[in-house]
């Protein structure tokens, strides 16, 4: 039996596994698009430097503006949270650091775990088809005359195989490109938290400038 005629003659068995491809591509779809571009900084080290070179010389509106053309990414949107309290005491500045990184973080990490748990089912699914496949193939058999067992058999073990492979073929995919996922969104939340520091000491830097300039002003 053929691997399309398997999917043709049992197709409840098929089904299920193929509903959960088609999950999975949505996922890896979306998942592509919001990591790799909507929220990927191109070329971020420079847009860091420059923030910090503003921040650092008290540019607020100027860091702020910067942080604007890079609208909904992570990082920026961190950076302009923070600046936006940047005259508050540093506690507070902190906090909203965190609340900031804490959401941003579980956007980043949204639906990419749902690819490892339709990993698992596909192969599950997989195997539940193999053990249905062999079952109706050992009923066949048994019913059957001698000259019919062994093309039951061939056929029935034939099932049982086609359905292991149909959800091998969704799961080793999910798994594969989930890992490449998770790096990414590992990297992500790692910016997310070095964009973090970085402000929040070029805030400090901006605040203690301003404090000597003031003294010395005094003097």
């Amino acid at each position: 039996m053929g691997f399309f005629d398997f999917i043709q003659n049992h197709f409840m068995h098929a089904a299920p596994i193929l509903a959960a491809g088609i999950v999975a591509i949505a996922i890896m779809v979306e998942r592509a698009q919001t990591l790799f571009k909507s929220y990927t900084i191109q070329n971020g080290e420079a847009f860091f430097e420059k923030v910090k070179d503003f921040v650092s010389r008290g540019q607020m509106n100027e860091a702020m503006a910067l942080c604007q053309q890079y609208t909904g990414k992570p990082s920026a949107e961190l950076i302009r949270t923070a600046l936006e309290r940047a005259h508050q005491p540093e506690e507070l500045i902190m906090n909203s650091i965190e609340l900031a990184r804490n959401k941003y973080a579980e956007r980043i990490q949204k639906r990419t775990s749902y690819l490892a748990t339709i990993a698992n089912v596909a192969t599950l699914l997989g195997l539940l088809g193999t053990i249905a496949g062999l079952i109706d193939s050992f009923e066949a058999v048994g019913h059957a005359d001698a000259q019919q067992k062994a093309e039951l058999l061939a056929n029935g073990i034939s099932t049982a195989m086609n359905a292991t492979m149909l959800g091998l073929a969704v799961a080793v995919p999910c798994m594969i490109i989930f890992s490449f996922y998770v790096n990414k969104a590992n990297r992500l939340v790692a910016e997310l938290e070095s964009a973090g520091l970085m402000v929040l000491d070029a805030i400090m830097v901006c605040s203690i400038n301003g404090v000597e300039s003031t003294e010395r002003r005094a003097a």
